[in-house]
């Protein structure tokens, strides 16, 4: 048995934000940023949705989705950088709400590549038998860190959340190899001070040059090649970005998700929120050889393959 996904969800609030809306807020135009990001849209949440009530939308749906109830959840990861507050935590605010009273629960701070650091630590507790299904969330509300006085950042973020349910699925599908990595110094280049502050030139060099290396790596590990590719699921940060990971595993542009265009960087959400994109598409099917990478503040990466099914 490995450890894969059996069920899987998403929240997206309901406002739309286009580019041409903050046009009239700063000194940017639809152009600017399309041409430089790929955005032409985000969703941005109302001040009454925080981080966690987004978390439980997403994680009510992966429940329903995997056809099990919150008490049989046992343990609930939540990736975020925009918790509702310091303490407690957002998957302990889940916990209560769902009502999985059986659950541990604890926040990963990874950035944009913490719901990739999530399902390979659900992993570690599946593959040793300790739990049998854990929650898997990627959510942020980047709206509440985002200074809207600065173009440079402002343009690119959006606010949402998915969710998966991690499991013992059947043997040869579910995570097949993974790769997760740090480096420290690079913590300059994308941090929180009050705001979001981002050397973009920086970090678009070190995600050009990670994404790839990461994609190949996971490639090698599980003993797989360019070629067995299906679909590739990279965290939508930048539609430059993704497509030089693209490139690298040279795909085709109708095998890889680019869902930056309707939501912008999501951060943890982005990939969970891909996920559920593609599959009501039909993009994703039984058998099919997933790529999902991402990389975020810290400086972060991480990458799986992935073959889906139950």
């Amino acid at each position: 048995m490995g450890a894969g996904i059996i069920g899987i969800g998403r929240y997206l609030p309901e406002r739309v934000v286009t580019n041409f809306d903050l046009e009239k807020m700063m000194d940017t135009s639809d152009e600017w940023i399309r041409t430089r990001t790929g955005i032409e849209e985000r969703r941005i949440a109302p001040d009454d949705i925080d981080t966690s009530d987004m978390a439980y939308f997403a994680a009510a749906k992966a429940l329903e989705s995997a056809n099990i109830s919150a008490a049989d959840i046992d343990l609930i990861l939540v990736a975020t950088v925009t918790p509702d507050r310091p303490f407690p935590s957002v998957a302990c605010m889940l916990q209560e709400r769902l009502g999985a009273t059986k659950a541990a629960a604890l926040d990963i701070s990874a950035a944009c590549a913490g719901f990739i650091y999530g399902m390979v630590t659900a992993k570690q507790f599946i593959d040793n038998g300790a739990y049998r299904y854990i929650l898997v969330v990627g959510v942020e509300k980047l709206s509440k860190i985002v200074n809207w006085n600065d173009r440079n950042t402002a343009v690119l973020f959006g606010d949402g959340a998915g969710a998966v349910v991690m499991a013992p699925v059947s043997e040869g599908r579910g995570i097949l190899s993974f790769e997760l990595g740090a480096d420290g110094t690079g913590g300059k280049h994308l941090y929180q001070d009050e705001y979001v502050m981002m050397n973009g030139r920086e970090v678009f060099k070190f995600a050009v040059r990670q994404m790839g290396e990461s994609c190949i790596n996971v490639l090698e590990k599980a003993g797989l090649s360019k070629q067995d590719v299906d679909f590739l699921i990279p965290h939508q940060a930048n539609i430059r970005i993704v497509e030089a990971a693209r490139q690298r595993l040279e795909l085709p542009e109708d095998k890889m998700s680019t869902t930056v265009r309707k939501y912008g960087n999501t951060s943890a959400a982005s990939i969970p929120i891909s996920i559920v994109e593609e599959l009501e598409a039909g993009k994703i099917k039984d058998d099919d050889l997933i790529i999902m990478v991402g990389f975020g503040g810290g400086l972060t990466w991480g990458a799986i393959a992935l073959r889906w099914g139950r």
